[in-house]
């Protein structure tokens, strides 16, 4: 089901809609700052398993998931100084960063390594939704793995709406992906080369 929301100021009344599907253990398709995610909050394991299976993905794989604010991130991610002034100047933008986890951290979305993927795209109808939430949602892209992210609502509305609770429609956008970029250590190491610019890294 495709539900419109205003890409630019999203009505708090429709917001709060999309929650309540969340808060249901609803699993939503929305926008980012990239192209369009699914997700579901990080505590419902069950929706979190049910995207698994939607998207054919390898369990070996964590999701990473999308932080409303700074300090929504340093609840979940351990966030040295370094880190967090790298974390300040691109967030929100199309960045996944990747850090040492704390432990409320769901098992299901930790790697081995004890690390997260965090983001903060710069779309204001995703933050709207993890900021009425409370807590953030999972995100990984509107595709089967392997296939070509969905940059069009209705198009992932026909691909995947029957798997899905509810369509977020915030406009069309690009099939493009977040660059990924490990925090880990004391020096930034490119892991994925999307969106975001990465010269700054040495990448």
């Amino acid at each position: 089901m495709l539900f419109a929301v205003n890409p630019h100021n999203p009505q708090p009344r429709l917001v709060a809609k999309v929650v309540e599907v969340l808060r249901g253990g609803g699993i939503i398709a929305y926008p980012t700052d990239t192209t369009y995610g699914i997700g579901c909050s990080i505590f419902n394991k069950k929706g979190i398993e049910r995207i698994y299976l939607i998207k054919q993905r390898e369990k070996k794989k964590p999701f990473s998931f999308i932080c409303s604010d700074l300090s929504e991130v340093a609840r979940y991610a351990k966030v040295s100084n370094y880190a967090f002034k790298i974390i300040k100047r691109y967030l929100p933008g199309p960045y996944t960063f990747v850090l040492d986890a704390t432990s409320i951290v769901p098992d299901l979305l930790v790697t081995k390594q004890k690390t997260v993927g965090i983001r903060m795209p710069d779309n204001p109808i995703c933050l709207a939704i993890v900021r009425e939430l409370g807590h953030p949602i999972i995100t990984t892209s509107a595709n089967i793995s392997g296939e070509e992210p969905i940059g069009d609502p209705f198009l992932v509305d026909q691909a995947m709406g029957k798997q899905l609770d509810l369509v977020v429609d915030g406009g069309i956008l690009s099939a493009d992906v977040s660059s990924v970029v490990s925090l880990i250590g004391d020096v930034p190491t490119v892991l994925r080369k999307g969106i975001g610019d990465v010269s700054w890294c040495g990448g």
